[in-house]
């Protein structure tokens, strides 16, 4: 099987870089480089892996899929050939898909 491209919605690195202002805000920004290191490298085994999320339950369609990885969710669009990631939010947090990321 051949590697998947991946994506990034504006909506994506917005939560990215909220979050490592956020950890900076509260003094430990290398808590927030650990945190943000492993939410890449769980991105880029997307790559190899698409389907390896589950499908988000808000919503119960394929194509909609998430990775859990405490405290955040990687939730993401899935085709044949692409990976396009839409939000990286709090897990407690229910999803809301921005307009701008319909396909």
């Amino acid at each position: 099987m051949s590697k998947v491209a991946i994506r990034f919605a504006e909506s994506a690195l917005a939560d990215l870089e909220a979050l490592r202002a956020w950890y900076t805000e509260q003094g430990v920004p290398d808590v927030g480089e650990r945190l943000l290191g492993e939410i890449v490298a769980s991105i880029e085994a997307l790559a190899d892996h698409p389907d390896m999320g589950r499908i988000v339950p808000e919503f119960d369609q394929p194509f909609l899929r998430e990775l859990i990885r405490p405290p955040f969710r990687i939730v993401y669009r899935r085709d044949s050939k692409h990976v396009r990631i839409v939000r990286v939010w709090r897990s407690e947090r229910l999803l809301e898909v921005p307009d701008e990321d319909a396909p």
